[in-house]
């Protein structure tokens, strides 16, 4: 099944052209896609599939999603707010604000962790997803410090500064370090820096909760063969890394605001937007360089084009906006009873550079 929905009467040729995008996702294995394109004054949605398997549901075009490690640059904007605000340096040690957390924890800088250079092991990658270990923790709380410990008890992959690796842990320390700086959460900081003063009435941090408020398409993981709707989860474990909900219209008015100067004075704005060199960057999709906790994206058009990708059980994510904004994407879309393999991830980029330059 596919839906257009339009935000003005004349369906364009650049509409017709993401409208093919999006199907063709579908085709190559996802349930749903949400697809919201602004080109100069020509702004639209799109959405393609359907909304639960076994039904005939349209995917909504307003539709709420989990966007998962793209909860970063609502961090970073946190953290540099702070350092505006000459609370936090990024170049002091992870020792000197948080004493003990890490044996290694002089070696290591606030930097290091916004822009992964940190040489963290990763704690996502002694718990893998798929199958039964997802069924059976799906609903678990994680601490924290309990996720850091994994990667505290593990030595350094890598000495610090000298490479990049994704790496969720560092994430998880910014959320204690906001904590310690300012004595509230990262989520009551981000509400009351970004989601209010922006209204972004559609974004949440649901912490313990396993719902998706508000209208959404479901999405699903391939477990024994067979898709399993793994739309409801603690999301605990991707916590200061990825637990955010949000719609295409919310990142849009973000990723906005990001770029407009609404967040970040111009010196913080330039540290975030100042990438590593793109010979440090490896197996990061269509990165060419990141910043703190943003990334340089790569596209058909050399567009100076900034964004982050996502994924989570059940959903992946992509957001972007051109330096000057004139051109922006949020594409949404669910996994449904196909693998999301390498035909998908190429689907995925010729949509955005289909939407973006074209």
């Amino acid at each position: 099944m596919t839906q257009t929905t339009i935000d003005r009467p004349e369906v364009s040729a650049l509409q017709q052209a993401v409208q093919g995008a999006a199907d063709r996702l579908v085709q190559a294995g996802a349930a749903g896609v949400q697809f919201r394109v602004t080109r100069g004054d020509n702004s639209f949605v799109v959405t393609s599939g359907i909304a639960e398997l076994g039904s005939d549901r349209p995917v909504p075009a307003d539709g709420r999603f989990r966007i998962s490690c793209i909860t970063k640059p609502f961090v970073a904007v946190v953290v540099l707010q702070l350092v505006a605000e000459g609370r936090l340096d990024l170049d002091r040690s992870v020792e000197s604000y948080l004493p003990g957390l890490l044996p290694y924890g002089e070696k290591i800088t606030v930097r290091n962790l916004m822009q992964h250079t940190s040489g963290l092991y990763n704690y996502m990658d002694s718990f893998q997803k798929p199958g039964d270990r997802f069924l059976r923790d799906r609903y678990k709380h994680y601490e924290p410090e309990d996720l850091i410990a994994i990667a505290a008890a593990k030595p350094l992959e890598f000495e610090p500064g000298t490479k990049f690796a994704y790496c969720n842990t560092n994430y998880f320390i910014v959320g204690l370090l906001i904590k310690k700086i300012t004595g509230r959460s990262y989520r009551e900081e981000i509400t009351e820096r970004v989601l209010e003063p922006l209204g972004l009435t559609e974004t949440t941090l649901p912490g313990d909760d396993p719902n998706i408020p508000g209208p959404h398409a479901r999405g699903y993981m391939q477990i024994g063969g067979e898709p399993v709707d793994v739309t409801l989860m603690n999301p605990s474990e991707a916590g200061c890394a990825g637990e955010i909900i949000s719609t295409t219209a919310d990142l849009d008015r973000f990723f906005c605001a990001l770029f407009g100067g609404e967040l970040l004075k111009e010196p913080e704005f330039t540290e975030m937007t100042t990438p590593l060199p793109p010979e440090m960057i490896e197996n990061l999709p269509m990165g060419i360089g990141y910043g703190l906790g943003i990334m340089k994206l790569e596209n058909d058009d050399d567009l100076d084009l900034w964004g982050h990708g996502a994924g989570i059980p059940g959903y992946a994510t992509f957001a972007a906006t051109t330096r000057d904004r004139s051109a922006r994407v949020q594409l949404s879309f669910t996994i449904g009873d196909k693998d999301f393999g390498p035909e998908a991830e190429q689907a995925v980029i010729r949509g955005v550079n289909t939407a973006l330059c074209s």
